[in-house]
């Protein structure tokens, strides 16, 4: 069982930044694949990034190469979104999600075992 909290979400400009962290609980963190994934009003979940149980392999949303990164620190139990030149269009609830983890990274939502509660992201124009 693994319990997820997300945090560092926000109100922010057009180009401003955010870093979103997930602190995850249990021992088998490390084991595990994590996803960001957003939802904004009206539409459907879709995946923002994903990272490796090592933090050796990462993959983008095509919208966010180059503006978001994914990283994680397995001591400290966390992953991060480090989000720059921030959009009105990133606007929505962001949730962390963890992936047991197999040969590949995966990218719909219902491939991930365990989700956070999310938090809001508000990127004004």
């Amino acid at each position: 069982q693994v319990q997820l909290v997300e945090s560092g979400g926000g109100l922010v400009q057009a180009g401003g930044s955010l870093r979103l962290s997930c602190a995850a609980s249990g021992r088998t963190f490390s084991t595990y694949h994590m996803g960001w994934f957003r939802q904004a009003p009206g539409k459907e979940r879709e995946f923002v990034a994903a990272i490796s149980w090592s933090g050796g392999a990462t993959y983008y949303q095509d919208s966010v190469k180059g503006r978001f990164t994914i990283s994680r620190d397995n001591a400290k139990n966390t992953v991060y979104l480090q989000m720059n030149s921030l959009k009105p269009e990133d606007t929505a609830v962001y949730y962390c999600a963890a992936d047991r983890a197999g040969p590949y990274l995966v990218t719909y939502s219902y491939e991930y075992d365990y989700w956070g509660q999310g938090t809001q992201v508000t990127v004004s124009s």
